[in-house]
């Protein structure tokens, strides 16, 4: 009897420290320091949380400034943490009052997109998509003056690009430049644009701020939930409808 007892004790043990490793695999570090995590248990469909959004994942599709699918967009879906998703929520009401709703671009981004978007900046003869995104730039530039970079906050979780869809005219509204223009144009605060498309930039700006939200001096369609929960994580787990299910 007390030899099946030890071998129970031992076997409970042995499946503990099992179980121990397995969490310690969830999290993971660069060569550089960085701290990475696969946990998604923090994050939320962002279509639960705010039912009014439209989505258009310009990752998933390929029309993005690369021109192919990036790695990591399983599915055409929109994740971020519950924090920053609840803070959404609060801006979507309000401007669904005024006659608006959000369309998401991007929200979480894998690392291993950003580790794409690194290769494609390295590969100076692949300009498929320079008329469309970068047409001022010669793409050897866009690494050092800091549009693509090595990590990118949105992968923190809490980070969303997006613009205004008017619901009276049933189109979105036009801001004076495209999502992903890499250049001043892009710029919240560039002031060659008609008064109308400046005024646009600046409601979808303010009703940001007004729920927590930080937003991004060179591009008017980025924010950052200003208390976000993981500024020093980057997570790793994909964008499909299997990453967010709870073992």
């Amino acid at each position: 009897m007390k030899r099946i007892i030890l071998a129970m004790i031992f076997l409970l043990l042995a499946l503990s420290a099992c179980g121990g490793t397995a969490m310690e695999e969830k999290e993971t570090y660069m060569e550089d320091g960085t701290r990475l995590s696969s946990d998604s248990s923090d994050f939320v469909l962002i279509t639960d949380a705010v039912p009014d959004v439209i989505l258009e994942i310009r990752y998933y599709s390929t029309y993005n400034f690369i021109g192919d699918r990036i790695d990591g967009y399983e599915e055409p879906l929109a994740f971020l943490t519950k924090e920053a998703a609840q803070a959404l929520k609060e801006v979507s009401d309000e401007l669904v009052e005024k006659g608006y709703r959000l369309k998401i671009f991007d929200a979480y981004r894998p690392q291993k997109a950003v580790d794409h978007f690194m290769r494609w900046a390295q590969d100076f003869d692949d300009t498929r998509m320079k008329q469309y995104f970068y047409p001022e730039l010669e793409k050897d530039v866009l690494f050092p003056l800091g549009y693509i970079a090595e990590h990118s906050g949105h992968s923190r979780g809490s980070t969303v690009d997006l613009t205004l869809f008017d619901m009276n005219s049933e189109r979105e509204v036009d801001m004076g430049g495209t999502f992903d223009y890499f250049g001043e144009l892009s710029h919240p605060d560039y002031m060659d644009i008609t008064e109308e498309q400046y005024e646009n930039r600046m409601i979808l700006r303010e009703a940001m701020l007004n729920h927590g939200f930080k937003p991004l001096e060179e591009e008017w369609w980025h924010f950052t939930l200003k208390d976000e929960p993981y500024p020093n994580t980057y997570f790793t787990f994909p964008i499909n409808s299997d990453s967010l299910k709870q073992e």
